[in-house]
């Protein structure tokens, strides 16, 4: 049996800590509500001047970028007028509208090699002579061939400081002038700087002695509490844009204790009940989430489009069903795996690892068509749309991808092809259907001048055999003209058989000469028979074009055809074909040229349309052909009434990219 003293004892020992945890307890809750305010004071303090310092890197960053945005439009400006000047007039409007998109600019120069004023725009100012260091700046600029800046200059009580910015040009390497900038400090501020930022903060520009070059300070003075200081960084001057806000320190609470207790207790309350409506939210979010995941879950699986998420290393997060029907793998062979893909086509792996590479890089091809292979070997046709996966805090974690086969396309745009080159070739035939008649026509003039070139040789051997003697220039020359007459035929006949025959589209480097010489024959054919006279006006140096040699010589001959057509109800000497071409830096254009009737305007919005002809016996498809044709070589077609009266048709066709990187060596 134990001591009840003992135990009495022991009771007493520990009373004293029955009472020390409790006042433990008291003086730490003491302890928390002092240091919770001061934490949050300081806190604050954190706060507040790191958001001074975000807003005045922004304030910074707005700064430069206004600044650069004018050095890219002098810069513009620079390379035209090195290029070729414009006219005084569109200078000085150009130069307007800078200032019109900067109204810190005071005023721009363009200067020559000598210093020599050209052209100036901007109002006259009180320091209308340049920057002190003005020289330096523009000797720095020439040796490294970039704009930099003057330091500030020309602050003063009653007038605002200035910033110059020269900009050297150059043609040919060789230096050609300037330009120069002159910028206002205090504009600059004014026009930039949002005014509820300059309402809680005096912001002012200082140069490299501190000095102030310009300041704004709508809502007064700082209070030298939150303070920031950030370079501009500007090449050749050294500005330092300070911040000082308007704010105080912030104080701690009154009646700090009261209002602790006060507000922990309804806190306690207040949490009791938020907890308890969290507790029923979530219950209720939890049951939605599990509907929506099974309706989620059941309309992928009923999508013809696949569906794939990777995250930013590449790796495969989700596939649904029809993307694994269409790479023949299940999602266990997919989800978490890294390129190299399986599914990936050994004649596009190059691809494959270009486009996986701006995954890496955070960049990727929002669309593109490419080639996948089932697990069975079949290459299957694909469509990718690609498009960045955010998740709720707005932050990227991945790329999501939608999948679309395009077998069934693929294999309608081939068939619609094969028609149309089908189409082609009818088109052909029944061009030379309709001119058949002239080449009889015209083939009788040489095989008539041969027949009687050859009998007038007979005559010559005849009377050779009588005993007189030969002339040996008399009968070389109707030889001659015999053979010339025969190679006339031949070229005729010839150039028919290259244009009908049918032949898959090959695009080679074509120069139009030779296209136009192609079916120049043929052209003449028409032109004579009609009473046309053809002009021809074509540039020497005329770049080429990739295309097609047959489709342009058939968009060519339909053209003139329509043409001669359109001139057989007006005078002969009004009937006059014209073939003209012209070069810019982006395309060859040739234009066929009648004086007809011209084209009604109702008929006009249905000129290029299949089967619409104006022509009795006519298909109604060349012009729809032609007009096919120009454009799967990337062109246009197009018509425009011809002053003079007729019709201008014109088609342009891109510059060949081979003839490009000739010319710019």
């Amino acid at each position: 049996m134990k001591n009840p003293f003992s135990l009495r004892r022991r009771a007493n020992l520990a009373r004293p800590w029955r009472w020390l945890v409790p006042l433990l307890l008291v003086l730490l809750f003491l302890a928390v509500l002092f240091w919770l305010p001061w934490q949050a004071r300081q806190m604050e303090t954190t706060e507040r001047q790191e958001q001074l310092i975000a807003d005045t890197l922004w304030v910074e960053q707005t700064l430069r970028f206004e600044l650069t945005r004018s050095e890219e439009a002098l810069a513009t400006l620079g390379t035209d007028l090195v290029r070729k000047p414009p006219p005084p007039a569109v200078l000085q409007a150009r130069m307007a509208q800078m200032f019109k998109n900067g109204p810190e600019l005071r005023r721009v120069l363009w200067l020559s090699p000598d210093g020599e004023v050209l052209a100036r725009h901007g109002s006259d100012l009180p320091q209308d002579t340049p920057a002190p260091s003005l020289t330096d700046t523009q000797e720095m600029a020439r040796l490294t061939r970039a704009g930099r800046y003057t330091e500030p200059y020309g602050a003063g009580a009653h007038s605002p400081a200035l910033l110059d910015y020269y900009l050297p040009l150059y043609r040919g390497g060789a230096y050609a002038g300037s330009l120069v900038a002159t910028y206002s400090l205090k504009v600059l501020l004014d026009e930039t700087v949002p005014w509820w930022f300059a309402q809680d903060n005096a912001l002012s520009l200082l140069d490299r002695n501190d000095a102030p070059v310009a300041a704004r300070a709508d809502g007064g003075p700082g209070r030298g509490v939150y303070t920031h200081r950030r370079a501009l960084d500007l090449p050749g001057a050294s500005i330092v844009l300070a911040t000082d806000s308007v704010k105080n320190a912030p104080r701690l609470l009154p009646n700090l204790l009261v209002g602790s207790v006060i507000v922990l207790a309804l806190g306690l309350l207040m949490s009791l009940m938020t907890l308890w409506r969290h507790i029923s939210r979530t219950l209720a979010a939890e049951a939605a989430l599990r509907q929506q995941m099974a309706f989620r879950t059941a309309m992928e699986n009923s999508l013809m489009t696949g569906l794939r998420a990777r995250d930013l290393e590449g790796r495969v997060t989700y596939v649904n069903k029809a993307f694994c029907e269409i790479v023949g793998l299940p999602p266990e062979e997919l989800v978490g795996r890294k390129p190299p893909m399986p599914y990936w086509a050994p004649e596009v792996r190059g691809d494959y690892e270009q486009r996986f590479a701006g995954v890496l890089a955070g960049t990727v091809t929002p669309q593109f068509e490419t080639v996948f292979q089932r697990s069975d070997g079949v290459r299957v046709p694909v469509l990718v749309f690609e498009a960045p996966l955010v998740d709720s805090r707005g932050k990227q974690t991945g790329w999501m991808s939608s999948i679309l086969d395009i077998t069934d396309r693929k294999k309608a745009e081939e068939l619609n092809r094969q028609q149309q080159e089908k189409l082609e070739t009818s088109a052909r035939l029944a061009t030379m259907g309709e001119i058949s008649s002239m080449l009889a026509h015209e083939l009788n003039q040489p095989l008539a001048a041969i027949s009687s070139y050859t009998a007038g040789a007979l005559n010559v051997l005849e009377r050779a055999d009588k005993g007189v003697p030969i002339e040996p220039t008399l009968l070389r020359r109707a030889l001659e003209q015999a053979r010339q007459q025969a190679q006339r035929a031949g070229q005729i006949i010839k150039s028919v058989h290259e244009f009908v025959k049918k032949s898959e589209p090959q695009r080679e480097t074509v120069d139009i000469h030779s296209v136009v010489d192609g079916v120049r024959a043929l052209i003449e054919l028409q032109t004579r028979q009609s009473y046309v006279a053809l002009q021809i006006n074509l540039p020497a140096q005329l770049p080429p074009v990739l295309a097609d040699r047959v489709m342009l010589e058939q968009v060519l001959l339909n053209l003139t055809r329509n043409g001669i057509e359109a001139m057989a109800g007006v005078a002969p000497e009004r009937r006059i074909l014209q073939i003209t071409a012209a070069a810019d830096a982006a395309q060859v254009s040739v234009s066929v040229i009648d004086h007809g009737h011209g084209i009604a305007p109702d008929v006009a919005e249905r000129l290029f349309s299949p089967f619409f002809s104006t022509k009795a016996e006519g298909m109604g498809m060349g012009l729809s052909i032609c007009r096919t044709a120009i454009e799967f070589h990337g062109g246009t077609l197009n018509h425009a009434p011809n002053p003079d009266g007729g019709t201008v048709f014109t088609f342009s066709l891109p510059r060949s990219t081979a003839a490009g990187a000739v010319e710019l060596q």
